[in-house]
């Protein structure tokens, strides 16, 4: 495999140096800090994940505010108790993008987080437990036991709720093809994705970089160079 440094030099080059590239990476998450988060605000990132995925996101981010009023701030238990023609409504209420699946996905997601927050004393606590390590066992859980939760959907909401994690964007993996992992241009076999876990927890080993640093990193190092103000537009930091 290709020396993590050799990389972190290549992406710092093409970004205007080592300082900018740091500007890029983000601050560190930290897992056990999910602990406090309600179980109102995971249900809230996990819809607007879900209704972003195929879609523009700054329009989702910018219609938020009416999807929260809409979902009754997206409180379990309430949301839970509500009748079948409450959710049939939505389906044509203007507040919100109107998609019947992803509106259904709202439904069956509260009652995921409800049970795993009983079971766990909170899903935020359920998340900071959930060892740092094993990214590919938390991803294949939400994706089995969440609605629309897999794929890139199941890591940008653990992205956006700050839990470490790297998205197997495009650009990561074509780097990781470079840097000599054997895995496929989509990896999306059992076989590739413990070999990409493999070789992320071995970096953050020997650098001590957080996973989300080494995948932006791995990321801004190959593919189109796209400029630290896109960069920063891009993921609002």
């Amino acid at each position: 495999m290709l020396d993590f440094e050799k990389i972190r030099a290549r992406a710092a080059t093409r970004k205007g140096g080592p300082q900018v590239l740091a500007s890029l990476l983000g601050p560190v998450p930290q897992n056990t800090a999910l602990a406090r988060i309600p179980d109102d605000r995971v249900l809230s990132t996990m819809a607007e994940r879900i209704f972003a995925a195929g879609f523009v996101w700054r329009v989702i981010e910018q219609k938020w505010p009416g999807f929260e009023e809409a979902f009754l701030h997206f409180e379990p238990k309430r949301l839970l108790f509500q009748p079948d023609d409450f959710w049939h409504e939505l389906t044509s209420d203007k507040r919100i993008v109107r998609n019947p699946q992803k509106i259904r996905s709202v439904r069956e997601n509260a009652a995921f987080v409800e049970r795993v927050s009983k079971e766990h004393g909170g899903f935020g606590k359920f998340l900071a437990e959930w060892p740092a390590d094993d990214q590919i066992g938390l991803t294949a859980y939400l994706a089995k036991h969440g609605s629309r939760l897999g794929g890139h959907t199941g890591q940008y909401f653990l992205r956006w709720l700050e839990w470490d994690t790297y998205i197997l964007s495009q650009d990561m993996v074509a780097a990781l093809r470079d840097a000599g992992l054997e895995i496929s241009e989509n990896p999306t076999s059992k076989r590739d994705l413990g070999l990409i876990q493999q070789q992320v927890n071995a970096w953050a080993s020997q650098t001590g970089l957080p996973r989300k640093h080494i995948s932006r990193i791995l990321s801004m190092s190959i593919g189109e160079n796209h400029s630290p103000e896109t960069i920063r537009e891009y993921t609002g930091e």
